[in-house]
């Protein structure tokens, strides 16, 4: 039977998701992502074909899954980086996991669904700011009306329109007025707020230790009958206790909870990292985790199947799988031939060479040189890199990642720390300095390491 999609989630949808073609969907990845044509345009595509799926009848929508994505590439060549913008781009519930994390039923560890619970609690969460930011105006109004029932308690047995109540409205009027100030911020008041027991043992059992955990610390309230205790407080913490207290009674959690369900089934992407440390066929050595028992215990969540959550029951028949792995030893036809076929794109992202380093120094818009740029303004230091400095840090990362590992764009990172180093340390007493850093600069700092091959290999 067609399963159609929810009135709720359709009108949840973000209109920005509506209106993303696939070539404005690769020109938002290249704001933050260097190069990767293909891998970007995989994911342009897939996430248009579920646009395209809701506009289809019911009866067809469910029968045409997601097209799994595989990225082969090398680290630090931007595979997490791609698939956490395009979960951004959309507002879709998203997580990464590690596929060496989970093991085979049988052995203790993580089971694979869990990976499902962790992405429908992402998704409530995500409901839960999205409602809260609606009712927040609401909030805030009950807030202030509960602080000034502290500060001036409500008149009793006094009729409406009486100069007594006149009175009483002009002096909370402005005492609204001075709270809004700020200017009762320090004073003490007494709230009542409620106890919370922490939990002192976990349960294992099928469902995932993790997931009785959560249960057990919902129970515990209930079970001590919801106490609550008098408690001396500054205004600005009464302030926070009665906003998460008004945010709790206005916000429905059963229909976050249904729509949080919702949108993980809908538009949940899952990016299973190191899927290539799971390939292979088994050892035959001893007691060892069965690599293809962990691929058989993904296969039945990516070809689809019911994951059951506190939250009710989740499909995964919809979520889009998108596996990333160096594959420097296995290869992809080294997965179990199911695993291969519920990957149906392959994507193969390249290595990146200086003038891609270059780049990624200078264009994005979180690039690493504005980044610390802005991070020495915080001192009231201005720092600019010339051309030739950024020229040479890009051939340094160059240079290190072919004579050692190649860790892609993060050998940046270790590189612009080993530069940075001595402004870093001394910001706090150069405020006010303007510091240029040019091509000698940059040889100053890291020559000691260059011209030693086994500095070299530890520290960059």
């Amino acid at each position: 039977m067609a399963n159609p999609l929810p009135e709720t989630f359709k009108r949840a949808l973000k209109d920005k998701d509506d209106e993303l073609t696939p070539q404005e969907i690769v020109a938002e990845l290249d704001k933050y992502i260097i190069g990767q044509k293909a891998a970007k345009k995989a994911v342009a595509i897939a996430l248009r074909n579920r646009f395209r799926r809701r506009k289809l009848p019911p009866e067809l929508a469910d029968e045409i899954a997601p097209k799994n994505i595989l990225m082969i590439g090398p680290t630090g060549v931007g595979k997490t980086e791609i698939s956490r913008r395009l979960a951004k781009l959309t507002s879709s519930p998203f997580l990464k996991i590690e596929a060496s994390k989970f093991t085979e039923v049988g052995y203790v560890g993580r089971d694979v669904e869990s990976m499902i619970r962790d992405l429908v609690r992402i998704s409530l969460d995500m409901v839960k700011q999205e409602k809260i930011a609606e009712i927040e105006e609401k909030a805030l109004h009950n807030v202030e009306e509960r602080l000034l029932d502290l500060l001036l308690p409500p008149l009793r047995g006094t009729a409406t329109g009486g100069e007594e109540d006149t009175r009483f409205r002009e002096t909370r009027e402005k005492l609204r007025r001075q709270l809004r100030d700020g200017l009762f911020d320090e004073r003490f008041v007494e709230v009542d707020v409620h106890e919370k027991s922490p939990v002192p043992f976990e349960i294992l059992s099928a469902s995932g230790m993790e997931e009785i955990g959560f249960q057990i610390q919902e129970m515990i309230p209930g079970i001590m009958g919801g106490k609550t205790k008098r408690k001396k407080v500054k205004v600005t913490e009464a302030r926070d206790i009665f906003r998460e207290e008004e945010e709790k009674r206005l916000v429905d959690m059963d229909q976050a909870a249904k729509l949080a369900v919702e949108r993980v089934e809908q538009s949940g992407i899952i990016f299973l990292d190191e899927i290539d440390k799971i390939a292979g066929r088994e050892s035959g050595r001893g007691p060892d985790v069965s690599r293809e028992g962990v691929q058989r215990d993904l296969l039945p969540i990516i070809e689809g199947t019911t994951v059951n959550t506190r939250y009710g029951l989740v499909r995964t028949d919809h979520i889009l799988f998108i596996g990333a792995g160096a594959f420097h030893v296995a290869k992809p036809s080294d997965l179990i031939p199911e695993l291969q076929g519920r990957f149906p794109i392959r994507v193969e992202l390249g290595s990146l060479n200086k003038d891609d380093f270059v780049r990624i120094l200078t264009e994005p818009e979180n690039a690493l040189i504005k980044q610390y740029e802005a991070l020495m303004a915080t001192e009231g230091i201005t720092v600019e890199f010339t051309p030739e400095a950024v020229d040479e840090i890009a051939v340094i990362a160059e240079k290190v990642n072919s004579d050692a590992e190649n860790i892609g764009a993060r050998r940046l990172h270790t590189i612009m720390e080993k530069v940075m180093e001595e402004i870093s340390f001394g910001a706090s007493d150069m405020a006010g300095e303007k510091i240029i850093i040019g091509r000698d600069y940059v040889m100053d700092q890291v020559k000691e390491v260059l011209l030693n091959e086994d500095l070299r290999r530890f520290i960059l």
